[in-house]
Parts: C-alpha cells; sequence; structure tokens
C-alpha cells in the first residue's frame, strides 16, 4: 500500500499548463515564448497534431479499432501539455530522466513523447511558414518575394558527444574547437532579422567557404551580402558582397581600411544577433546528448522556425502598439 502510494506521488505531473499558464515569467523561462505566442504556436501546433493524428491512426490501413479505443492515453492529455512539453525540452534541455519526473511519467515514455513531438512541432512551424528554406538552389526564387535585400552569412558550430565509434570520432572531430561537433551555415536578413535558409548538418570541421561552395545558395539579383573573413573568395553570381580587409603579413591597415571594416562589422554583427536568438534554444547551444540519426538537424531546424515565429509575431505586436 505504502509503495503504491509512493509511486503514484513519484508520477504526478510538477509541470502541467494549467499551473504554469498563471505564471507568465515561468512560461517564459520554460518556453522562451510569453503567453500571447504559445496560444498563437498552438493554433499551428493543433492543425499538425491533428494531421499526424489521421495519418498515423484514423487513416491506417491496418487499423483493428476505432481510434481512440484500447488503453487510454496516461501521460500529456491536454494539447496545451504536450506543447508545453516539447517547448520546455527545446528551450532549458533537460536530462530525459529529469524530464520525465517533472512531467509524471518514465523516462522510456519522455524518450517516445520526443521524437513524436519533435516531428509534430516541426510541421507546426512548417504549417506557419516559419521554417527556413533548406534547398539552396530555391534560395534566390524565395527571397524574391521578401522585402529584403541585404543578407548576411555565417556559420555556427554546436558540441555533439563524443561517438563510441573510432571513425566517427574522427569524422566529427573539430581541431579549432577541440571537440566533436556539427555545423550549419545560416543566411539571415540583416533588415527582418529572419533565418531565410538553413545549411544541411555538417561536421564540425568542414569549412565555411567549403560548405557554401558546395550548397551554393542562390541570391536575387543587385542583392548585398555580407560576410566574415572565413568566406574569403566566395562571391555568389549577380551579388555585391562586402567582407572585412584581412592585415596584410607584416604590415598594418590604413586608418581608412580600419574604418572600412568597423563599418561592415555594424552591418554584418545583424547574423551573429540571429544565430543568438536561434541558440536561445538549449538544445542548439549545449552539449548535444541525442544519438538518433539526423536529430541534430531536425532540432537545429526547430530552433530556427521558434526564431522566425518570435521574431514575427514581436514585429506584429510593435506595430499594433504604434497604430493604437
Amino acid at each position: 500500500m505504502y509503495r503504491s502510494t509512493f509511486l503514484l506521488k513519484a508520477y504526478k505531473m510538477i509541470f502541467a499548463y494549467n499551473q504554469v499558464k498563471a505564471r507568465p515569467k515561468l512560461l517564459l523561462a520554460m518556453t522562451g515564448l510569453t503567453q500571447g505566442e504559445f496560444d498563437q504556436l498552438l493554433l499551428h501546433f493543433q492543425h499538425a497534431w491533428d494531421q499526424f493524428v489521421r495519418q498515423n491512426y484514423v487513416d491506417r490501413a491496418n487499423r483493428q479499432r476505432q481510434y481512440g479505443g484500447g488503453r487510454s492515453e496516461a501521460t500529456l492529455v491536454t494539447l496545451e501539455d504536450k506543447l508545453l512539453f516539447i517547448l520546455y525540452y527545446m528551450k532549458v534541455y533537460p536530462l530525459q530522466e529529469v524530464l520525465a519526473f517533472e512531467f509524471g511519467m518514465v523516462q522510456s515514455t519522455a524518450h517516445e513523447w520526443i521524437h513524436l513531438l519533435s516531428a509534430v512541432l516541426k510541421q507546426a512551424l512548417d504549417h506557419g511558414g516559419y521554417v527556413p528554406e533548406r534547398d539552396a538552389k530555391q534560395l534566390g526564387t524565395i527571397l524574391v518575394s521578401e522585402a529584403e535585400s541585404t543578407y548576411g552569412i555565417d556559420g555556427t558550430e554546436r558540441r555533439r558527444q563524443r561517438p563510441h565509434d573510432p571513425e566517427k570520432q574522427k569524422y566529427y572531430y573539430s581541431g579549432k574547437k577541440k571537440a566533436h561537433t556539427v555545423k550549419n551555415l545560416v543566411v539571415g536578413g540583416l533588415h527582418t532579422r529572419k533565418v531565410n535558409y538553413l545549411s544541411p548538418t555538417y561536421e564540425g570541421k568542414r569549412h565555411d567557404k567549403k560548405i557554401a561552395d558546395e550548397e551554393n545558395p542562390t541570391f536575387p539579383q543587385d542583392s548585398s551580402l555580407y560576410k566574415d573573413t572565413g568566406f574569403q573568395g566566395y562571391e555568389p553570381p549577380g551579388v555585391q558582397t562586402f567582407q572585412p580587409q584581412k592585415k596584410p603579413r607584416g604590415q598594418e591597415l590604413t586608418p581608412e581600411q580600419r574604418a572600412q571594416n568597423t563599418l561592415i562589422s555594424k552591418v554584418r554583427i545583424v547574423i551573429e544577433h540571429i544565430i543568438a536568438g536561434i541558440k536561445r534554444c538549449h538544445i542548439v547551444k549545449d552539449l548535444f546528448r541525442n544519438t538518433k540519426e539526423m536529430y541534430d538537424d531536425l532540432v537545429m531546424e526547430i530552433a530556427c522556425g521558434l526564431h522566425n515565429f518570435r521574431v514575427k509575431y514581436r514585429h506584429s505586436e510593435t506595430l499594433n502598439s504604434y497604430s493604437r
């Protein structure tokens, strides 16, 4: 009797949406979103969840009983709890054992929910139009419709756990970072602060320019592109590029060259701010522990989508406040 009571108490939810929503600062700390932003994203999440249920349960060819029959779902019953769960995981990135305890379940159940809801969250962001372009060849066509002509490009590297396999250890080891890492290229609008393009995930030791040459992202004619010295020699056709000048060996830059470098850096710094916005999700900032194939790429795409969602929502809120 005592053991049963203890287990019931052990699996009681510490975090539930009905409790968290009454504490706006806690909701923001857990998810990176305000109450209004959470409610707005919930609409897209509802669409993505309904689509997931329909494809995987309702319309499944080998279904034996009506959807909803059988053992009842005991964890994350409401849609709000599901969204809170996956946003909390992306934002805070706790250990799965800790996450399971906080949401009243066992670790294996938390693991299943993480991967299921990650896919649903990505679809929700895609439904809202917040996911960045992944096809470099289509980027120029997409950017033509954007109210933007000035872009920044940069690489961002993330640490990952040391693989057990010796070949993978060698593959992912970055001598520059003295760690095992993965890398993505990011293209962002320097006025909109939106992530327009996210490259596939590469091993961290791959040079930024080499990734750019391989992916070859396209840009609209007569647009401007700001880059750092890691992209020396990268000149997309029809694009005016700006890059700080390197100091010649054994010489110094002239005052005019230093002043020009300062101007370029003041504009280019926005792409660093965009990457910082992406890394508000600690899952792409802290040491990456997950081992599922391609999950490192999926979470980076989700983090970019959440950044774009916040930027668009808060820009709309600012415009509405000005119009009042």
